[in-house]
């Protein structure tokens, strides 16, 4: 029998044999929240660094489209299979099983690992023999192709990877898995500043053009296979994270109902997001059309130019850098404690407000802030080498569109967290299905106007509104009073908060000079984050707003 939440050590019996639990319901998720935007915070900051060495070495151009569109189908995968239907079909099954029967939860979660090893390699296999035809009809002309061909199997080795962290979460062990990415980007890094002094064809002014572009393409040939190599060491990392925690076994008879349960949990979800990854394809395919396909379509010409993959794959990695350090941090030390609480309705609608003030509290001026900034931010991060001040501010345009929503983005992964706690998958997929279409409308209609590629970034913002917006509903009527008195007047102040910061930010850089050169960029952006955060922090103190202290980890622990 199992304690009350909040109380001490409990007693369980689990395969004949007692075993101790402490449950940490009364635990606040803002620990784990700290310690996942701690470290996510240093995958964030080195994967600027890494963007920042790409787009120094080889621009905005071709090479970085056909580079982001190859890699943008092992990222379906990962979200789809990953950190998508199987990790969150997982998750609560393996909580609850962890508590009371720790030897089913090892054989379920050794099962599940070595089916989606096995079927994610014969997919793997399958998608590597259909891309080495298609590169051969075309004479090994497209740069995407094969560089696809070269990524592809990272798409197993991430899923993987994404199913361990998930493993590790429901252990408390939040920092291997938000740490993983610094070890993608470290080696990308790597192999791209190798690559400029090796790749000597790229750098020899003598050379013909031929030979820089047979430099160019063995040079970004290079870093496509660096992701490998970090895909093979992410999930070595991984394990040795859950050594110790005895996950592994060959008896996997014990997990086999549950086993069945995850994948009939999972199976409304992968048809779902596969809908939706599929979306997020033709996103790209949109942007990377130029570059793929041609200039023209059905003898028009394309609104997009070269480079506009390019352009949205950097705006995207700028406006996830703080919804990745704040907004999904959040989301993730969230969901194991709402699994717990899944069977305790006042208990996971108390946790599940102050989850939604978090998010919002940080996702709100983060939109506001980024807004302001994205043009010296682009040019801090990016501009350099091949990457000129035109670029940044191409790159700025589109993050204009991204930026809205940050506050939307981040209660989307909390709100969806929380129903998959509740083993409810088919309503995130169901909300997320009927935008869509909605979607996809926007994109094709958008890109014919002045926005052009930030057309697509703008639809993105809009239907992220309308996801967020929904979810909040449903949960709303299936929880009681969810969105309270308290969620509401925290909300509304956090309003007035980003009100006044970004009046501040605004007049600062209205009264600087306009940035052209990085050093410029650099301190102009320092001046305005540091601005715009002492701001936000004066009137959050004068509000006498909670979740400042929340977010810094200062707030007092009840008593037990």
């Amino acid at each position: 029998m199992v304690s009350p939440a909040g109380g001490g050590a409990a007693m369980v019996t689990a395969g004949g044999r007692v075993c101790r639990y402490r449950p940490r319901m009364a635990e606040r998720f803002e620990h784990h929240a700290r310690t996942v935007s701690l470290l996510t915070l240093l995958s964030r900051i080195t994967g600027l660094a890494r963007d920042a060495t790409l787009s120094r070495v080889f621009g905005a151009g071709p090479l970085m489209d056909a580079f982001f569109f190859a890699f943008l189908i092992p990222n379906l995968f990962r979200r789809l299979f990953g950190e998508g239907a199987l990790s969150a079909a997982l998750l609560p099954v393996y909580t609850k099983l962890e508590s009371h029967d720790p030897e089913a939860a090892r054989a379920t979660a050794s099962l599940l690992i070595s089916r989606a090893a096995l079927w994610l390699g014969a997919v793997t296999l399958v998608g590597e023999a259909v891309l080495l035809v298609i590169s051969l009809v075309g004479e090994h002309a497209n740069p995407a192709v094969w560089l696809m061909i070269i990524m592809l199997p990272y798409m197993p080795l991430v899923c993987l990877v994404a199913l361990l962290g998930a493993m590790l979460q429901v252990h408390g062990r939040f920092g291997p898995t938000a740490a993983a990415p610094v070890i993608l980007n470290l080696a990308i890094i790597g192999a791209a500043v190798a690559g400029v002094y090796l790749a000597v064809g790229e750098r020899d002014a003598d050379a013909n053009a031929d030979a820089l572009i047979d430099g160019r393409l063995l040079h970004i040939g290079a870093v496509a296979g660096s992701v490998i190599l970090a895909g093979v060491a992410q999930l070595l990392w991984s394990m040795r994270a859950l050594r110790g925690t005895g996950w592994w076994t060959r008896k996997t008879d014990p997990g086999r109902p549950h086993a069945r349960q995850v994948l009939a949990t999972a199976g409304p979800m992968i048809l779902g997001l596969g809908v939706l990854q599929l979306n997020t394809l033709f996103d790209g395919v949109i942007a990377s059309y130029p570059t793929t396909v041609g200039q023209t379509i059905a003898g028009i010409t394309y609104p997009l130019e070269t480079g506009a993959m390019a352009a949205i794959s950097f705006a995207q990695r700028l406006y996830q850098f703080p919804l990745g350090v704040f907004g999904i941090a959040i989301a993730t030390a969230i969901f194991p404690l709402l699994a717990r609480q899944a069977d305790d309705a006042s208990a996971f609608a108390d946790s599940l407000r102050r989850g939604l003030r978090l998010a919002v509290f940080i996702g709100l001026p983060a939109s506001v802030g980024l807004m302001l900034v994205r043009e010296p931010l682009a040019m801090a991060v990016l501009q350099g080498g091949d990457f000129h001040a035109d670029d940044a501010r191409r790159v700025g345009f589109v993050l204009l569109g991204y930026a809205p929503a940050i506050w939307a983005y981040s209660l989307t992964h909390t709100l969806t967290r929380a129903f998959y706690a509740r083993e409810d998958s088919k309503t995130p997929v169901r909300v997320a299905m009927s935008v869509v279409g909605l979607n996809l409308a926007l994109n094709c209609t958008l890109i014919w106007t002045p926005l052009r590629e930030a057309g697509l970034a703008w639809s993105t913002s809009i239907c992220a509104a309308i996801q967020a917006a929904t979810l909040i509903i449903i949960a709303h009527r299936r929880l009681g009073s969810l969105v309270d008195r308290a969620v509401v007047l925290s909300w509304a102040r956090t309003v007035a908060l980003s009100a006044v910061m970004g009046a501040g930010v605004a007049v600062a850089a209205w009264w600087m000079p306009k940035a052209e050169q990085w050093s410029t960029a650099i301190w102009q952006l320092a001046g305005l984050v540091i601005l715009g955060s002492a701001i936000a922090a004066l009137a959050a103190v004068s509000l006498g707003m909670a979740e400042l202290r929340w977010a810094l980890g200062t707030a007092r622990r009840r008593k037990k």
